[in-house]
């Protein structure tokens, strides 16, 4: 007689079987909403979030201290694109071998040895970028733009930011692998959990103890160091591959190459997009305080489509990844057109009611006639660029799942290298509205390079559904060109 499973394990084989059937074959938009939907929501809420910090430290009346952490995120954005390099890559990378797995079960053990990488890599890569920059803290706030007046707090809200590099790195990273193994309402748990304690150390360190904007940076690092914990504990009793355990990091060619090949692009991404955003500001600059504040506020409003979109693109990674792996051919373009669809469907019925109401929106947040009249075109603009970014996004997370490193890297960095001469251009033949429609410009064309790209690469892809990886697919490809 057979003795009854331990609780615990079969908790562990039902969270692992529920995940895994929702990744292999469950109904597509079943799929779609179980791995998505806590991804937007998560978003949102991390967006509602950024909105009441800001709030917080405005209740202290002091505008240096805004400043601090305006000036600050471009660091956080970094370290971000650190976490994803490791994350973004080993994430999908796991994903395909759970697919692989499914027919060869040796490809499980890769599993540990990607996930231990991922992990330890991002905590060692966070450990020496924080540390060089904690030596290189004057000269890197003063690069920051930073004047005298909040010199100070910015150097706080940075230090102690760069102290945690680490741990918000190893997070990022960690919600990846979590959400490889298709558990994305358990990284919504997380990151909404950890939005929560957030305002809890908010209300704390800067209200309480009144920390400033120090408090505030020691309240995200102490809330991501949760975070880590949650993601730690979860995968160690739940997931069935997967191993953080130091003794399977490798740097074997096998790892690094897919990993990183397919996450350096991230980080590009990540630093163009700070470039990006500090030579636009700079430009809308020169035309007043008008333009900058009716930016502004259309990026906010674009926001609320643009994260369900995102939500999609980076939602859906995990499927494809998997079907990829697992050799699905029709289940890898069964989800890829209802996310197209979805994308679709979401920047029509979202874009076409805020557009419709574009000047009653608008004006909720503004009084001013003028900035009124132009905040709606640099809406209009910021909308038409969020559609072509949705498909833009689809395709990029489709060279991420089949581990198409080149492609995915190219799709990564081409909106920033063409934003900046457009930008410029258009500043000069256009002046204003140059600069307005020039994000949309790049969009639209960076949408048609993903999709020369795409149909350039479905040849590579069918043979890797074929062979099963694109390590294989390599290989064999290489085999018929000679």
């Amino acid at each position: 007689m057979n003795p009854a499973p331990h609780p615990e394990s079969a908790e562990r084989a039902d969270a692992v079987g529920t995940n895994r059937w929702y990744l292999s074959s469950a109904p597509i938009v079943r799929a779609l909403v179980h791995l998505c939907v806590p991804m937007a929501a998560a978003m949102i809420v991390g967006a509602l979030y950024n909105l009441i910090n800001a709030g917080v430290i405005g209740s202290l009346h002091d505008t240096a201290l805004l400043a601090a952490i305006t000036l600050g995120s471009p660091i956080l954005g970094l370290v971000m694109g650190i976490g994803n390099v490791f994350g973004v890559g080993g994430g999908a990378m796991i994903s395909r071998l759970l697919g692989a797995a499914e027919h060869d079960p040796a490809q499980a053990a890769d599993i540990k040895r990607v996930s231990s990488f991922a992990l330890w890599g991002s905590l060692i890569a966070g450990a020496v970028i924080g540390g060089i920059g904690l030596l290189l803290l004057d000269p890197l706030v003063s690069l920051l733009g930073a004047d005298a007046a909040a010199v100070p707090p910015t150097t706080a809200f940075v230090g102690v930011m760069l102290a945690f590099v680490p741990v918000l790195a190893a997070a990022v990273c960690l919600e990846q692998i979590v959400r490889a193994e298709g558990a994305a309402r358990q990284v919504m748990i997380g990151l909404i959990a950890s939005v929560v304690a957030n305002l809890v150390f908010d209300v704390l360190f800067i209200l309480v103890l009144h920390w400033g904007v120090a408090g505030a940076a020691l309240s995200m690092g102490l809330a991501n160091v949760g975070v880590v914990v949650y993601f730690v504990l979860w995968l160690t009793r739940n997931s069935e591959h997967v191993s953080l355990a130091p003794r399977w990091f490798t740097l074997a060619p096998s790892v690094l190459k897919p990993v990183l090949g397919v996450g350096v692009g991230t980080l590009l991404q990540s630093a163009f997009l700070i470039v990006t955003s500090l030579v636009l500001n700079n430009l809308a600059a020169a035309y007043g305080d008008g333009p900058l504040a009716a930016m502004g506020v259309a990026v906010r409003i674009a926001q609320v489509p643009e994260f369900l979109v995102m939500g999609v693109t980076i939602g859906v990674l995990p499927l494809l990844a998997y079907s990829y792996g697992k050799g699905d051919k029709n289940r890898l373009g069964s989800a890829l057109r209802a996310s197209f669809v979805t994308v679709g469907g979401i920047a029509l019925v979202f874009s076409g009611a805020v557009f419709a109401f574009r000047e009653q929106v608008f004006s909720a947040f503004v009084a001013d006639p003028a900035v009124l009249t132009l905040g709606v075109a640099i809406l209009t603009a910021q909308l038409v660029a969020m559609i072509a970014n949705g498909f833009t996004g689809l395709i990029t997370s489709l060279f991420q799942a089949t581990g198409r490193a080149a492609a995915a890297t190219v799709m990564s960095v081409t909106q920033g290298v063409l934003f900046i001469p457009i930008v410029l251009l258009g500043n000069l033949w256009f002046g204003l509205p140059g600069i307005i429609w020039a994000l949309t410009v790049t969009e639209a064309t960076v949408l048609i390079v993903g999709l020369v790209l795409w149909f350039a690469s479905r040849s590579a892809i069918d043979l890797g559904l074929a062979e099963g990886s694109p390590e294989r697919a390599a290989a064999a490809l290489e085999q018929v060109e000679a």
